[in-house]
């Protein structure tokens, strides 16, 4: 296990007319497992394979603990690292390719043994241990791949590359609670890359949230759907995403059109803003006293357990999820309040106040 430092690192494939990663200086804890989550193209792949030493940063240092690593080759970092396909030796069985990297570095007999039946029991692969890895589905191939990055009990980290793109959905579930066993099991420093949010979420102590080649908010599963720090975080986490009204802030009182909708938190300029809340903690009500702001209600997603009734405020569409009795047939007109504290103030993207209630204002 290693904690992973990265200093000023910074890459670009054509030379610094464009950068696929911005400078970015960063920590990933020895033993904590990590989701780095963002959309395709964002940088997560350029980031791991300069942390497993695929690719040299074009600039920054890389150390794991106390040893710089910038210049070491990938079979000198003492990494595990999983891809997005399945990478096996197709003649070798499922019992001799978990027990590859142990028997390569000279681990004794009973303990390849035991490593590997503990792995494959904790991934569902005890029936197949004889069969020859070219005779699996794709889905169970990588999960034999994904069983030889873990079975290494002294490895620095263990880099997963959105491992589960080829498993069966149905599978999904069970096998990041695995991960999560194995994770507890062995205390590896762990980096699991994806753009499935429900991935990051389920699996991770920690999300790194990355856009555009740079990290845009980094913490607890709970702290990232409740607190968002940056707008494409409240957008990219959820389902659906946070909704972004266009308002402004004048005399302390943030405004959407006309209608004052709360106070804006300590001392904000005024100016325009935009106000993003979570479908979550819109609520619905037929009074139209402030602070509501006047809806036209265009459809309903019948949930079973929710509805999600879709609107429009000022031209701008708008999400609410809702179980209550408020009027909400398509074409009516209602009226929208925020919960307390979960409405959001941002300004070049970035958060910059809450939406306080209104002195006296009905919650």
């Amino acid at each position: 296990m290693a904690e992973i430092r990265l200093e000023g690192v910074a890459h670009s494939y054509d030379g610094g007319g464009t950068w696929a990663l911005k400078p970015m200086t960063w920590t990933w804890r020895t033993g904590r497992a990590y989701a780095l989550l963002g959309p395709s193209g964002c940088g997560k792949t350029t980031l791991l394979n300069i942390v497993s030493g695929l690719l040299t940063p074009t600039r920054g240092r890389i150390w794991f603990d106390d040893r710089e690593v910038t210049g070491v080759p990938p079979a000198g970092r003492n990494i595990a690292q999983v891809f997005q396909f399945p990478v096996l030796y197709d003649q070798m069985s499922v019992y001799d390719n978990l027990a590859f990297p142990l028997r390569n570095r000279g681990y004794p007999r009973q303990e390849v043994d035991r490593r590997v039946r503990r792995v494959s029991g904790l991934l569902g692969l005890d029936e197949h241990l004889r069969r020859r890895s070219r005779r699996l589905d794709p889905g169970r191939q990588q999960i034999v791949a994904l069983g030889r990055g873990l079975v290494r009990p002294e490895v620095a980290a263990v880099l997963l590359d959105e491992p589960l793109t080829v498993v069966d959905p149905a599978m999904k579930w069970t096998l990041r609670s695995k991960l999560k066993e194995i994770h507890r099991d062995t205390g590896h420093t762990l980096v699991y890359v994806t753009h499935d949010q429900t991935e990051a979420l389920t699996f991770a102590d920690e999300v790194v949230v990355l856009n555009d080649g740079e990290i845009v908010q980094a913490g607890e599963p709970g702290e990232l759907f409740l607190s968002p720090a940056h707008e494409f975080v409240g957008h990219f986490i959820g389902s659906p995403g946070m909704n972004v009204l266009d308002g402004a802030v004048a005399g302390g009182l943030v405004r959407v059109g006309d209608a004052a909708v709360g106070r804006a938190s300590g001392d904000l300029p005024p100016g325009p803003v935009r106000i993003g809340v979570r479908p979550e903690f819109v609520r619905l009500t037929s009074e139209e006293a402030p602070p509501g702001i006047a809806a036209r209600v265009t459809g309903i997603d019948r949930m079973g357990a929710y509805d999600l009734v879709h609107a429009q405020v000022n031209g701008h569409p708008l999400v609410a999820r809702t179980d209550a009795a408020a009027v909400r047939e398509p074409g009516s007109v209602t009226f929208l309040r925020f919960a307390e504290g979960r409405a959001f103030l941002f300004r070049d993207a970035v958060r910059c106040g809450v939406v306080e209630p209104l002195p006296g204002s009905a919650p």
